[in-house]
């Protein structure tokens, strides 16, 4: 990808590729969104004091565990990149755990179904 058309986000997201991290899980497994009603299928949360280009902290799906956890470290495997979204996502899993791109795109489409994106290495 050309440097050019990198999002704010995905350069920020892109630091974090292998490496280890640690969440915290705002919106657990089974939770339903605050707004828009729809179920968490994965353990979705944040980097602490990460601040992403919304102004909020940088967002992560933790996946590989299939039990609610309020706290979650683990290896950044990938990013589900937002095309007409800055607002791009970390995939982080447990250590040991590896997932396929079509894998990842599963775990995540309770929630991307409705983004256009792409999943990067």
């Amino acid at each position: 990808m050309n440097e050019i058309q990198k999002s704010e986000s995905l350069k920020l997201a892109e630091v974090y590729l292998g490496k280890e991290v640690e969440l915290t899980i705002d919106r657990q497994l089974g939770s339903l969104h605050p707004k828009h009603g729809f179920k968490y299928e994965a353990n979705y949360g944040y980097i602490k004091d990460v601040k992403a280009p919304d102004g909020e902290d940088l967002d992560a799906y933790f996946l590989g565990i299939n039990e609610p956890v309020e706290t979650a470290k683990g290896k950044v495997i990938a990013i589900v990149h937002r095309l007409k979204d800055d607002d791009d996502k970390l995939v982080v899993v447990p250590e040991n755990i590896e997932l396929t791109d079509a894998e990842i795109e599963k775990a995540t489409h309770f929630q991307e179904q409705w983004f256009e994106h792409q999943i990067i290495r």
